[in-house]
């Protein structure tokens, strides 16, 4: 990921958020921004509905009326953006949008089960121990019993009080074992 890229909020019209969404997918594809525009999201939450004595599951914008996105900003894509039929403006000043912190962000992906960086590949194999460096089986051995690269995720077994215990830790919480 360049290192230019920060998430920003787009403010549109209410009820245009996809069709924001979709017209600036297409312009990034037909312009060729795909380095410059990164993502496009428009966080939403299940909420149960009942009506008529009868509960669903309906999906609901987290922030109606914002669309956000992880861009550089430079004088093209700002303008591409801000020129988007739907869209009001970007959050922030009038001339420099403020991007969302690294925090917020964060936050806000993990709720639409999104990482925010970019998956990080180990190499470690099954059978292989680690050393697990954080969380609540900090510095306990792990024999991997299965690695999970689309969550970026490991199960293993840990050897606790005489017998085998599965956990599953980040990649970012296990080091390879040398004890």
């Amino acid at each position: 990921m360049e290192a230019d890229m920060k998430w920003y909020v787009i403010h549109t019209y209410s009820g245009y958020e996809n069709k924001v969404m979709q017209t600036l997918e297409q312009k990034v594809k037909s312009m060729g921004l795909e380095n410059v525009i990164n993502r496009i999201l428009i966080p939403m939450e299940d909420e149960i509905d009942v009506k008529d004595g009868k509960k669903r599951t309906v999906k609901r914008k987290v922030f109606p009326g914002y669309v956000l996105i992880e861009m550089e900003v430079n004088d093209r894509s700002w303008y591409v953006v801000r020129n988007t039929p739907g869209v009001t403006g970007f959050v922030g000043s009038a001339t420099k949008p403020i991007p969302l912190e690294p925090k917020e962000v964060e936050k806000i992906l993990k709720t639409q089960g999104i990482e925010s960086e970019p998956k990080t590949h180990i190499s470690v194999e099954v059978g292989e121990e680690v050393r697990i460096t954080e969380g609540p089986f900090e510095n306990c051995m792990a024999v991997v019993t299965e690695i999970n690269e689309e969550k970026g995720t490991v199960k293993g077994l840990v050897n606790m009080f005489g017998r085998e215990t599965p956990v599953e830790v980040d990649y970012s919480q296990i080091e390879k074992g040398l004890e």
